[in-house]
């Protein structure tokens, strides 16, 4: 087979396909075919994902321990595991790479069998579940951040740090200089998040914003995204409030958005916060509470500890303390560009290159082999 592609296995949210997507244009932009394996919940992004073929693979999570919610749980991943097989027989793929997420499974055990060289790629500071499993038998571990918590000492030898890739819509503009709001001038103020995210921002900012003073007030030109379902009430709100404010369900030029905001309240998902170094925009980061491992508490943490934002808890996040934050920040444009400089500085600009190398050697110790 000529053409032999490299399959990206990737979970179905934006959190596994970004980075994947990130990768998938390296590749290509090197010579080589890619093709992705992931579940239906891909579609909203998958049609455009840069791969020739997107796979949709049978997979599960594990959501309840009782032993039929296991015994449904493992029948389902058996039957990705038989299809993976099918799959990678058909595809042959140089190597075969995983993003996290239980649907990277089934292709990287199918890929084992067939002896084909796998790694898996950890966006967050925490292993997550079916990463923390894989890293044990996959040939290499690729990292966002180091140390990286739940990295078993099996995986220890064979992990490097590469940093989480960003998409090329985000490098389009690394290079936009963060201009600090002057005195008297708009303020814009940027809110997105998981649908979680979405509705609890839904529901305290327009109580925050009441509380901020009228000189503030009409300063702010806010961009929110939102769940459908608020989305009447939030326009009727900033209507009648007299706010400029621009909502939508979903922004696909969100990297262009981010590039004109002067701050940013987001939850903290790896490639969000990969985004916002890449770019380098302050950030208010409200972790997901409840969250497996806290592993958004420790990505929100790492940007504060670099000085590149402030990380709030939900728990923690009242209207009134937002109100105080949101006056804070929008009389402190120094403390903003600081800020600003401090995020992008923490970015590691070559994550794309140096994981696009990982591959290729995977793919040529493959090859020597033979």
């Amino acid at each position: 087979m000529t053409d032999r592609p490299f399959l990206l296995a990737a979970g179905g949210t934006g959190g596994h396909l970004f980075p994947a997507a990130a990768l998938a244009q390296e590749l290509a932009r090197r010579g080589h075919a890619v093709e992705l394996a992931t579940d239906t919940r891909a579609e909203k992004y998958g049609v455009e994902f840069p791969a020739r073929a997107i796979h949709r693979i049978p997979s599960a999570t594990i959501a309840s321990r009782s032993p039929i919610g296991m015994a449904k749980t493992f029948s389902r991943l058996g039957m990705g595991y038989l299809g993976a097989l099918r799959l990678l027989k058909r595809v042959g793929p140089k190597a075969v790479i995983g993003f996290g997420g239980y649907p990277t499974l089934p292709p990287i055990f199918a890929a084992r069998t067939l002896r084909i060289p796998t790694a898996v790629h950890e966006q967050n500071a925490v292993m997550g579940r079916a990463n923390r499993l894989l890293s044990r038998y996959v040939d290499r571990v690729a990292l966002s951040f180091s140390p990286t918590k739940y990295l078993g000492p099996k995986a220890q030898p064979k992990a490097i740090v590469t940093g989480t890739p960003v998409r090329d819509a985000v490098l389009a503009v690394r290079d936009v200089p963060y201009v600090p709001p002057e005195p008297a001038s708009r303020f814009l103020l940027l809110v997105f998040g998981g649908s979680q995210g979405a509705h609890f921002f839904a529901e305290l900012l327009p109580q925050a914003l009441d509380l901020l003073p009228s000189a503030f007030r009409w300063r702010l030109t806010l961009v929110q995204q939102a769940r459908e379902e608020d989305l009447v009430g939030l326009r009727h709100y900033y209507e009648e409030a007299g706010l400029a404010a621009h909502l939508a369900s979903f922004f696909r030029d969100l990297p262009e958005r981010i590039a004109q905001a002067h701050l940013v309240i987001a939850r903290s998902g790896a490639s969000t916060v990969a985004e916002l170094m890449a770019i380098g925009r302050p950030a208010i980061l409200v972790p997901l509470p409840h969250a497996l491992d806290n592993d958004q508490l420790e990505n929100a943490t790492r940007l504060e500890q670099g000085g590149g934002g402030w990380c709030i808890r939900q728990s923690e996040l009242s209207p009134e303390r937002l109100a105080a934050e949101l006056e804070r920040l929008f009389g402190s444009p120094g403390l903003l560009a600081s800020a600003a400089a401090k995020s992008k500085a923490m970015a590691e600009t070559e994550a794309v290159t140096k994981l696009a190398d990982l591959a290729e050697a995977l793919a040529g110790s493959k090859e020597t082999k033979e």
